[in-house]
């Protein structure tokens, strides 16, 4: 008998294991008339050096299973470690050898589920664990989801903050397969690479309302890149409300509210003069504050000037971490629906500006059109997410483009709310 492997992946022809008290199953063209509904124990039919060493199995070597001599094969190899996370392998065609085909997880336990016929078509089974060796060093890439827990806008990202950074494009493939999101109801989405130490998902379109979003990290034990390793961590759970849009348009001078499609107010605004024109595009909310002093000083407009300011503000909607809000301001009231006069921000009524303070949460989606100022930056100055086209987002990703970050630079570390707090005093009313 020729015994040269020609491997093949392993695909659905799995039979249950005899400790499990199932009865085996078979592909088509066996004689069922010959299984038995109690497989026998197959250890003297295979061979698997794992399970004789006590030591924990290194790394960098595959899990190789064969059959011993005889006219016995191997019909199928399940290996799931401690997590649950199944290990890829491919069988030869005549079923004398398994070999694993996927990095092995580091420090864990697995569990190995091996089938078996005998040259009658008997069906054997069983069943060996093994540990892993630790990984080769103490550091390890952990991954901080964002935002905290709780109830978000439907244009709320998911974020990931990598605690060392992952920089090749095979690196970032690792550790994109292993970060997961799951909504339901269910969405189609995709990671973004801002730069080598975060990542944004979104779906195609905005989340489903009253949605449960979570995310999670599979990376710990994996290899990532070198010596560096995933390691634990946290994983995150969201909801979202309704859909929660505000658009707008400077030049109508108008702020006009959707809740799920439907128009529920329109308010007169006074929005960015010539020269601080407020920025056009998709913003996401960022934060509620109450009241907000607002100084010139802050963006850069010297004291004294005829544009320098120093204001007490109530009911401001954070958008920009650059200090664009939505806010009340009864100082431009004559300007409100008829001309635009603030220095970047959106002013209304007091009374305007408290009833939106009062409906609106962070991830909810605030539209600027007809602007003559710039677009909102895509990552850096706050969630510009919305602003890429799908086609764009997903090149963004190391699975479906290049994985390459926008450009943003050394700024994008600002999408990471804890890096930016030195910077919430800078309001441009």
């Amino acid at each position: 008998m020729n015994h040269t492997p020609r491997y093949r992946t392993v695909a659905g022809c799995t039979l249950l294991l005899a400790s499990l008290g199932a009865g085996a199953t078979a592909c088509g063209g066996t004689d069922s008339g010959k299984l038995s509904t109690h497989p026998y124990d197959a250890a003297d039919q295979i061979s698997f050096a794992a399970a004789k060493d006590k030591k924990p199995w290194p790394l960098n070597k595959p899990l190789e299973i064969t059959a011993k001599d005889g006219d016995g094969r191997i019909t199928d190899v399940t290996a799931v470690d401690a997590s649950g996370h199944h290990l890829a392998g491919e069988l030869a065609a005549d079923g004398l050898r398994w070999r694993s085909t996927a990095p092995l997880t580091a420090g864990t336990q697995y569990t190995v589920k091996v089938a078996t016929e005998d040259g009658d078509g008997k069906p054997g089974t069983r069943k060996l664990s093994f540990d892993t060796a630790p990984p080769p060093s103490k550091k390890q890439l952990k991954v901080t989801f964002g935002p905290q827990a709780g109830e978000y806008g439907v244009g709320e990202p998911i974020t990931a903050k990598l605690s060392a950074p992952v920089k090749s494009q095979s690196a970032r493939a690792i550790v994109e397969r292993s970060l997961k999101v799951t909504s339901v109801p269910a969405t189609h989405g995709s990671w973004y690479w801002v730069d080598s130490t975060h990542l944004h998902y979104r779906p195609k379109e905005y989340w489903p309302t009253h949605a449960t979003i979570k995310a999670t990290s599979n990376l710990g034990g994996v290899k990532v890149d070198g010596k560096l390793y995933g390691g634990a961590s946290k994983p995150l759970t969201v909801t979202t409300g309704d859909r929660f849009i505000a658009v707008t348009d400077v030049a109508d001078h108008t702020f006009t509210v959707y809740r799920n499609g439907e128009e529920i107010k329109t308010i007169p605004v006074s929005t960015g003069k010539p020269g601080f024109d407020t920025r056009g595009g998709i913003k996401v909310v960022l934060e509620k504050q109450s009241f907000v002093q607002m100084r010139s000083a802050t963006v850069g407009i010297a004291a004294g000037s005829s544009d320098s300011y120093d204001i007490p503000v109530h009911w401001a909607t954070r958008v920009t971490w650059s200090g664009e809000y939505v806010h009340a301001a009864p100082w431009s009231a004559g300007a409100q629906g008829v001309a635009n006069t603030s220095h970047g921000c959106t002013g209304m009524s007091t009374a305007a500006a408290e009833w939106y303070f009062d409906e609106v949460r962070p991830g909810d989606i605030v539209k600027v059109i007809n602007s003559d100022g710039d677009m909102m930056e895509p990552f850096g100055n706050g969630f510009g997410d919305w602003n890429l086209s799908w086609a764009k987002w997903q090149k963004g990703s190391a699975l479906n483009g290049s994985g390459s970050s926008s450009g943003a630079g050394k700024s994008a570390v600002n999408s990471d709310q804890n890096v930016v707090q030195a910077s919430r005093l800078r309001p441009a009313v």
